[in-house]
């Protein structure tokens, strides 16, 4: 399986590319990145692009991919609408047509997140544009699926690349096991959304098109 990631240096990418790298069927991983990612491991390659809204240059190392994993994305808090629409749309859109081009058992898996507006007209900003993200990425001729997590736990030294999300994970961590006991449909881990993404490019269009956590962790499991 030739996978495409992007993402890979955020927290949750890191978690999807260790996954990637354990599973004996994921035979290439190319991480599309704007800096080094500074790890070399049999099968991964890294290709270096700067401008996510024009793919075109690197469209040869993108080409007849079994799966492309998204996790690329960023919080709406400091942001302005139109910065966050372009990362979280923009991107993601022109990530897909790149992926995707003549490629229709291609599988996108995105990762959203929990509060999604699918209906596009709710009062949260953020939720309408993911909503509208996951809604064009749906009608495209390809599998796609969203990834709809809550609470996602670094569990083998993932970090996120934003020094606060880090300092909260450092303060919240024992919550973990007791949220995961409590709340179990809002939880899910790296290690999960990694093994879970891989399970479902396995499933050829298969089975349920947005999953949250208890469906991500039950497919990582």
């Amino acid at each position: 399986m030739k996978v495409i990631l992007f993402g890979a240096s955020g927290m949750v990418g890191q978690g999807v590319l260790r996954a990637c790298l354990e599973d004996p069927g994921v035979t290439e991983v190319i991480a599309v990145t704007r800096r080094p990612l500074d790890r070399s491991a049999p099968g991964l390659r890294e290709v270096i692009h700067q401008d996510f809204t024009d793919l075109g240059p690197i469209a040869a190392d993108l080409a007849e991919a079994d799966a492309c994993f998204y996790c690329l994305g960023v919080s709406a808090a400091g942001r302005s609408a139109a910065e966050y629409e372009k990362i979280t749309y923009t991107y993601t859109m022109e990530a897909a047509r790149a992926v995707a081009a003549g490629n229709p058992h291609l599988t996108f898996v995105y990762v959203s997140g929990e509060g999604t507006d699918s209906t596009e007209r709710g009062r949260a900003f953020w939720a309408r544009v993911k909503g509208r993200t996951e809604n064009a990425l749906m009608a495209m001729d390809m599998h796609a699926y969203a990834f709809r997590p809550g609470w996602i736990q670094p569990v083998h030294g993932e970090t996120s690349s934003t020094r606060w999300y880090r300092l909260f994970y450092r303060l919240t961590s024992w919550l973990y096991p007791l949220l995961r006991r409590l709340t179990p449909r809002y939880v899910t881990s790296t290690e999960h959304l990694g093994r879970a993404m891989i399970a479902v490019a396995r499933m050829n269009g298969a089975g349920p098109r947005i999953l949250r956590s208890q469906e991500i962790t039950r497919l990582g499991a």
